[in-house]
């Protein structure tokens, strides 16, 4: 049967119009004037619909919640972290994991690139609840990210919950059911078949859907033609000629590392973009920066002392957020030492000249500030042509830019970024068979509208209106700019968690956010990143690639400002229906009015009663 909402308004206007008769017949004899009601009227003889509904009760006890199917689409650090907690967080789940690609990992599992490594500190790039104190180096390369994640999944049985090699193809919302239809291929075998689940979470990460340029005359091309996040492992660089189209993070490493092996290197970058030595001042080397084998023991013998070094070192990355305030002097101080930092380096290729070409109109950090060590160096090297002409179209042999010149290239490998708009790789339709892609895409003509925001529009980044049980992990608007992404996402999801208990314990059978709830967020998101650099001329994927767009690649605020608004959730911004067959949002809730706990002879019934000292009021009963 399909859940009815509840009707508060009519129920309130109702009692509101009896007060309000009440009142206006009390005034009238305050005033004097005698009425006929000045005894209470008789009784009406005609028949009333009662305004209080004889319900029967349901037979369930309140201390226990229902079970529920949720699904997480993706297996990267998102969906990793979301199979480890989920389990631990959520009573009576039913949780599956599709990941279309062959193990865990996402962007760590597919990224194979020369020199590909985080360029986060790696005790900084770790969830919480699973340290690993022997990282071997500061920066750690892609393949040890990789096995980090892949060990943390193994321990908490995210690979019992994890369907592989299973790709997505589609959700659609069943009104009737109130469930969502999940479409999914088997791509080992072929099978196609679709499972059925209360919530979803996608969880398919801001940099998998990677794409290639398009430009024309690209199936022209016989050479190797790669997007970085599909290398060929067996592509040899050694005595070609190379063109790496994009600057930035997977560009800037990919150049630094390969043009001391190939013969000649073709650098498009068409915008300049600040090079940085470091992140909080942690600086990178083109060089691996292994930790010494006694820090790395005494770590793995003092848990305590490992636990002080880390909190000291990853605190940093919590501050400095006035950083990316417009006109501020944190950022104006940026820029004086970047401009001289980049400058140095230029003086010392003997190529000083660059520096005005180099150097952006934009302030730092309108881009995602990159580190680059070995980069200016590489793209100032003899066999390094630096291009920031346009380019006009592929050939067989290489690449033809607007003015006319030709380049003869062996391989070109586009660092083009992924699919920066945020919407998901495959359909999502909701109640009404609308897509969520048409909503969000821009372009349209009638783009702007109620029904076609053309932008990620959502509340808290979490989700967003018209689709109901539907949740972003890591989505657009989620993350703040500083701490860290393991972090992150572990606040969301535990904030989703929340919401997945407050389902199953109250009966909620579906809940979307409002409206009105998504409007108020992004009159605020447009209201503070105009305070920021974020919204100067420059294309990044904190906007989608269109310089001065809406931003929704962050939240707006910083890292610490988002845990706390998770942290509490406001349940009256969102709407809800309810399991119960009469719309009640109260009697499946409360169930037969009695705790299964109380029926155990062996639970504890009296917890609150402790030694006085062990009380902290300020935890009391918060269970």
């Amino acid at each position: 049967m399909t859940a009815k909402k509840s009707t508060p308004e009519k129920r309130g206007s109702a009692f509101s119009e009896t007060l309000d008769a009440t009142a206006t017949r009390s005034a009238s004899t305050a005033n004097g004037n005698v009425s006929k009601y000045s005894e209470p009227p008789p009784p009406q003889q005609q028949h009333q619909t009662p305004r209080f509904r004889e319900l029967e009760l349901e037979q369930r006890y309140i201390d226990e919640p229902r079970k529920l199917r949720v699904v997480v689409i993706g297996a990267g650090l998102a969906g990793v972290i979301a199979g480890t907690l989920l389990p631990a967080k959520v009573p009576n789940i039913e949780l599956t994991i599709f990941e279309k690609n062959a193990d865990v990992g996402g962007t760590w599992f597919e990224n194979k690139y020369p020199g590909v490594r985080c360029d986060i500190p790696a005790h900084v790039y770790q969830t919480s609840f699973e340290p690993n104190t022997q990282w071997s180096e500061e920066f750690a390369q892609g393949a040890e990210i990789r096995e980090y994640w892949q060990k943390l999944a193994q321990k908490y049985g995210v690979y019992d919950r994890l369907k592989l090699s299973h790709n997505v193809t589609g959700l659609d919302w069943d009104a009737e059911d109130s469930v969502w239809k999940i479409d999914v291929v088997d791509l080992q075998t072929g099978r196609q078949f679709t499972q059925t689940a209360d919530f979803v979470l996608t969880a398919v990460g801001r940099f998998n859907a990677w794409k290639l340029p398009d430009y024309p005359g690209l199936d022209e091309f016989e050479g190797l033609l790669r997007h970085t996040s599909n290398w060929d492992p067996e592509f040899d660089p050694a005595g070609k000629r190379v063109a790496i189209i994009g600057n930035g993070a997977s560009g800037i490493q990919v150049v630094s590392h390969l043009h001391k092996k190939v013969a000649h290197l073709d650098h498009y970058a068409r915008s300049p973009t600040w090079i940085a030595d470091s992140f909080a001042g942690d600086k990178t080397s083109l060089e691996p920066k292994p930790y010494p084998e006694e820090l790395r023991q005494r770590f793995a013998e003092d848990p305590a002392a490992y636990t002080a070094w880390r909190k000291a070192f990853e605190d940093k990355y919590w501050r400095g957020f006035e950083t990316w305030l417009r006109n501020s002097d944190r950022n104006n101080d940026a820029r004086v030492a970047l401009t001289e930092s980049m400058k140095q380096r230029l003086l010392q290729s003997n190529r000083p000249e660059l520096l005005e070409t180099l150097i952006p109109e934009f302030s730092p950090h309108c881009r995602r500030l990159t580190p680059g060590p070995g980069y200016i160096e590489a793209i100032t090297a003899e066999k390094t042509d630096y291009i920031q002409t346009r380019i006009a179209r592929f050939t067989k042999t290489g690449i033809e830019t607007v003015d006319g010149r030709h380049r003869e290239v062996d391989a070109i490998f586009c660092a083009t970024g992924a699919n920066v708009d945020m919407i998901q790789p495959f359909p999502i339709r909701g109640p009404d068979g609308a897509l969520l892609s048409d909503l969000w895409s821009s372009g349209r003509p009638d783009q702007g509208g109620d029904d076609h925001p053309g932008f990620p529009y959502t509340y808290l980044g979490a989700a967003t209106p018209g689709f109901p049980n539907l949740f972003f992990v890591h989505g657009p608007n989620a993350a703040g700019r500083s701490g860290s992404v393991p972090h992150s996402v572990e606040v969301q999801v535990s904030f989703f968690a929340r919401c997945l208990r407050k389902a199953a314990r109250e009966g909620v059978r579906t809940l979307q956010p409002s409206r009105r709830a998504a409007d108020d967020f992004v009159e605020y998101c447009d209201a503070f990143f105009r305070s920021t650099v974020l919204t100067e001329d420059c294309s990044s994927w904190y906007n989608g690639g269109r310089p001065g767009g809406r931003i929704h690649g962050l939240w707006p605020g910083s890292g610490a400002h988002v845990e706390t608004v998770l942290r509490e959730p406001r349940w009256e911004d969102w709407e809800y229906t309810y399991l119960n067959r009469d719309g009640n949002r109260l009697m499946w809730y409360f169930g037969n009015g009695q705790t299964r706990r109380e029926e155990d002879l062996t639970s504890d019934m009296t917890r609150y009663v402790r030694d006085p000292a062990e009380i902290d009021l300020r935890t009391l009963h918060d269970w």
